[in-house]
């Protein structure tokens, strides 16, 4: 029977730990997926506008198998130098891929758009090499969801989107997930407090309002209205021992949680992304029959964790969307 982690977060996967970052006056941040040693990370992209660091690099034939970190920012093409600034720490600590006497730390990442949001955008000088520097040194194995890290500023058609994390056991294998949702879409059922991700949820962990009645899905289509440029991006993690094409399959079979939690997903100005990250510590005993329920397990995870990190999201100065809690008068 499949069941929520300890703490039903991504760092339920052992070896794995995560750190936010964030400016409330910019109404933006960073989030750090690091491990304890370099692991294996794939990447896919089913959105029409992403905005990518080193994710060609992920591809199952490219040279690099392994990498040390994955960075989820706010800040659309400005936020990619989040990835430099954790690159930069990580150099200092010795980590990277060997290069002659040269250690190079391999970064990927990815961004959302949160550039029109409230928040103050008059800054001099890019603060995300320094917000991604910051997530790194603040990476625990608990952390914030909501509007933290690359949640920060985040929306969706009529709500605040925010940061969610998910985990869930299957037999020997720990799968979870982690996801800044910024999506052109809503999460929620119209104008209910019924998350699209309802079904699949464990323990009350977003509210427990279950399916809703009388949904009609003409009414629930608007979408974000004024700028649509928006991103869902996640990172799925596992502490099976995948190669890089089985990660990468890991990673598209994930795409049905995000299809499952927003409607619509995918679209044109979503730049939707997901990462899979495993770090090898669990043998696959039979590869056929173990990925497709990794697969699945990716998926449920990333369902739940994008209802949850509009759940948790929490009112702040000058934001142009309600909370979940503040437009239906549910604690969240």
């Amino acid at each position: 029977m499949m069941k929520p982690g300890p703490r039903n977060s991504i760092t339920d996967v052992a070896g794995f730990l995560v750190g936010n970052a964030q400016d409330d006056d910019i109404k933006t941040g960073a989030t750090v997926l690091v491990g304890d040693k370099p692991f294996v990370a794939a990447a896919h992209v089913m959105g029409g506008a992403p905005g990518t660091r080193e994710t060609d690099l992920l591809a199952p034939d490219k040279t690099v198998q392994e990498v040390d970190a994955l960075v989820l920012s706010g800040g659309s093409a400005f936020g990619l130098d989040a990835a430099s600034g954790v690159a930069d720490a990580l150099r200092a600590q010795g980590r990277g891929f060997a290069v002659g006497d040269q250690r190079v730390p391999i970064v990927p990442s990815a961004i959302l758009f949160d550039l029109i949001n409230g928040g103050n955008k008059a800054w001099s000088q890019n603060p995300y090499k320094a917000l991604g520097a910051a997530a790194l040194s603040a990476a625990a194995q608990e952390f914030d969801l909501g509007s933290y890290g690359a949640g920060t500023g985040a929306l969706t058609a009529d709500l605040k989107g925010g940061l969610g994390s998910a985990s869930v056991t299957i037999g020997r294998f720990t799968v979870g997930a982690l996801v800044a949702v910024n999506a052109l879409g809503r999460a929620t059922m119209g104008d209910s407090p019924n998350f699209w991700a309802a079904p699949f949820e464990m323990a009350g962990e977003f509210g427990g309002q279950g399916m809703g009645h009388g949904f009609d899905p003409q009414a629930a289509f608007p979408v974000k209205g004024g700028d649509q440029r928006n991103t869902t991006i996640a990172i799925v993690a596992t502490d099976a021992a995948l190669t890089q094409a089985q990660a990468t399959r890991m990673a598209t079979a994930a795409h049905d949680g995000m299809a499952r939690a927003i409607y619509p997903s995918h679209t044109p100005m979503d730049g939707d992304l997901v990462f899979a990250a495993a770090t090898g510590a669990q043998p696959l005993a039979s590869p056929e029959a173990e990925l497709l329920q990794l697969g699945n397990a990716a998926a449920l995870c990333l369902a739940r964790a994008i209802a949850r990190g509009v759940y948790h999201a929490q009112p702040k100065p000058s934001d142009v969307m309600p909370t979940w809690s503040e437009k239906f008068g549910i604690q969240g």
